[in-house]
């Protein structure tokens, strides 16, 4: 609105001299809230309070976050493989649960082979696959006598499938081994895998360490939609390397896990991950409680993982998992929830109502504050996208630019961990749980 400011002339005489006209004065802005009609100002009003009050939810979260984000750079290095040692010789056991993994086991097998002296053996439980499976495994067992196939009894009550055939390799395997190492079916060891996490763990004291893979995109959906969903995780959790804040913070990853055989022992070997759909994360949690020292760690230069086909097979297999509700509190769960939604769920949604409004202002204002304090996590939210390039492989990927598009896919990714946190799964991996 403009506001004009008229002022006479100062006059020395004005009887005897004639008044000249007054020139056109200057106009001054004043801000766009002032003198509205009553319903612009109303709407301008609950504009102002809804600003606030989302400001108010999300700069405790964002505060959360970047006490996490800057542990980053102090972060342990990723774990590097290593050749074998002769005080390493036959020192690990490794397990592989299966079912039905005939399309996806075969690189699996050839990195194990490719493993040293320090794997005394290999064994793969199979839950009765119907696919072909078995038959890799003893095509596999011909050339490397590591090989060991087994079946898993039919499945107790109170256990789900991953667990128990984890627990059924652990209670088959040779006691004489110091290490038990779980890799699931759909990995790709790379040679030294096994040498260089030993290693790693002797030399930082861990009793059980995990390691995040270097995850292989194909597709377009996938490469929108992957990145999205891990960054949950680091949202959550920080960066892989650095140090959790107790033991319900405690992240793990059961594509390759090491554990102490002594340690698993006093655990009742997977007793206490049993109905977990997050064994990973339950178990690594129950032995941190209980002081056992466990680190998670960058393992992209140790392993590949090829985990599902496509954008929809993601959202639906990887998302109802990630929402870690079987190894974390309720209380846990929706602080999580809260920290998603406003650091994650509400940046791009939030920009883009205020970027694309005819009416956009920018005096300050909360909504402003607002704009600007979202602007700065989608900064932010792209930036991690070069963090987190080392963990993909995209050399087979198609229209592999999409990968940066990625944080235009985090509103959906909050999505599904809330639908996750609110319904426990009745179907994994062809068995169908009550």
């Amino acid at each position: 609105m403009k506001l004009a400011i008229n002022s006479g002339l100062w006059q020395r005489n004005p009887v005897s001299q004639p008044q000249k006209p007054a020139l056109d004065p200057p106009h001054l802005y004043l801000p766009h809230t002032q003198n509205h009609a009553p319903g612009t100002q109303l709407t301008e009003t609950l504009t102002s309070g809804l600003a606030l009050g989302l400001l108010l939810l999300q700069l405790p979260a964002v505060a959360i976050l970047m006490s996490r984000l800057l542990k980053g750079p102090s972060r342990k290095p990723p774990a590097e493989p290593q050749p074998p040692a002769p005080d390493l010789l036959g020192a690990v056991s490794v397990v592989v649960p299966t079912l039905n993994e005939a399309e996806r086991i075969g690189p699996t097998l050839a990195g194990l082979t490719r493993q040293s002296y320090e794997v005394r053996e290999i064994i793969v439980v199979d839950s009765r696959s119907r696919d072909g499976t078995q038959e890799l495994v003893k095509a596999a067992g011909s050339k490397d006598p590591r090989f060991r196939l087994i079946e898993d009894d039919p499945l107790p009550p109170g256990w789900v499938g991953r667990p128990w055939a984890l627990h059924t390799g652990f209670t088959h395997s040779s006691e004489a081994s110091q290490w038990v190492l779980g890799i699931d079916a759909d990995t790709q060891p790379h040679p030294g895998l096994a040498a260089g996490l030993i290693k790693t763990a002797l030399a930082e004291g861990y009793d059980m360490v995990s390691l995040s893979p270097q995850f292989i995109l194909k597709y377009p959906g996938e490469l929108w939609l992957q990145p999205a969903l891990l960054l949950t995780l680091v949202y959550r959790f920080g960066p892989t390397g650095t140090p959790s804040t107790g033991p319900e913070r405690v992240m793990a990853n059961g594509q390759c896990f090491l554990t102490r055989r002594s340690v698993l022992a006093q655990l009742g070997g997977y007793s206490s991950a049993s109905n977990s759909f997050c064994d990973d994360v339950t178990l690594a949690r129950n032995a941190a409680a209980q002081g056992f020292k466990v680190g998670f760690l960058d393992g992209a230069k140790l392993l590949k993982v090829r985990m599902y086909e496509g954008a929809a097979e993601t959202w639906r297999e990887w998302g109802r998992s990630l929402d870690l509700k079987d190894a974390s509190s309720p209380g846990q769960i929706w602080g999580d929830l809260w920290l998603l939604l406003a650091v994650q769920g509400m940046p791009v949604p939030v920009a883009l109502s205020f970027l694309l409004s005819p009416e956009l202002s920018f005096s300050p204002s909360p909504p402003v504050f607002l704009l600007e304090l979202n602007l700065f996590l989608l900064a932010v939210r792209f930036a991690l996208n070069f963090a987190i390039a080392p963990s993909y492989d995209r050399t087979q990927a198609r229209a592999g630019w999409v990968f940066w598009l990625s944080p235009l896919a985090d509103p959906l990714a909050v999505v599904r961990i809330f639908l996750s946190a609110i319904r426990r799964p009745t179907q994994w991996r062809g068995r169908n749980y009550g």
